[in-house]
C-alpha cells in the first residue's frame, strides 16, 4: 500500500526506520540572522511525535533559530542509490534542566560507542530544538 508524500506513516516505511536508526548525523538547515542559508550536520533522535537535536545552549544556531524557526532536516544513508528522508517543519527551543537528557542520550549511544556517550551524558546541559515534523518527504528506491 503506498504511502503519500507529506504523511507520517511514511516513517512506518522499512527504509525510513531504518534511517531513524541511522549513525550518521542528520543534515539541518536553517537561516542565518543575515537571511543566507545555513546546513549542519547534528545528532537526532525521533521520539515517536518529533525530532528531538541536541545543541549546545550557546551555539550560533540557537541565535538564528529563535529569529526564523523554520528549519529543514535531512536524514539519508551512504549506499548508491540513497535513500533519503526529508522532514520539513518548524523548530521549538527548549532547555534542559534537572539531567533531563533522555533523548540526548540516545542519539548519543547510537553514534557514540556506550562507554563515550556515557560520559557525555553525565555532562550534557543542552539546548534541545524540537522539530515538528508536518510534512515528510521519503525517497527510497
Amino acid at each position: 500500500m503506498p504511502v503519500r508524500q507529506g504523511e507520517l506513516q511514511l516513517l512506518q516505511h522499512p527504509a525510513s526506520k531504518e534511517l531513524l536508526l541511522s549513525t550518521i548525523p542528520a543534515r539541518l538547515a536553517y537561516v542565518w540572522t543575515d537571511g543566507t542559508p545555513r546546513v549542519v550536520p547534528i545528532w537526532f533522535h525521533w521520539n515517536e511525535r518529533e525530532f528531538v537535536l541536541a545543541t549546545p545552549p550557546k551555539a550560533p544556531k540557537v541565535k538564528a533559530l529563535a529569529k526564523n524557526p523554520k528549519v529543514a532536516l535531512t536524514i539519508d544513508d551512504n549506499t548508491f542509490p540513497h535513500k533519503v528522508l526529508m522532514v520539513r517543519g518548524t523548530a521549538r527551543l527548549e532547555s534542559l534542566r534537572n539531567g533531563s537528557v533522555s533523548s540526548t542520550s540516545k542519539s548519543a549511544s547510537r553514534v557514540l560507542c556506550r562507554c563515550e556517550s556515557s560520559r557525555l551524558g553525565l555532562d550534557v546541559r543542552r539546548c534541545m530544538p524540537r522539530l515538528r515534523a508536518p510534512l515528510l518527504n521519503g525517497i527510497f528506491s
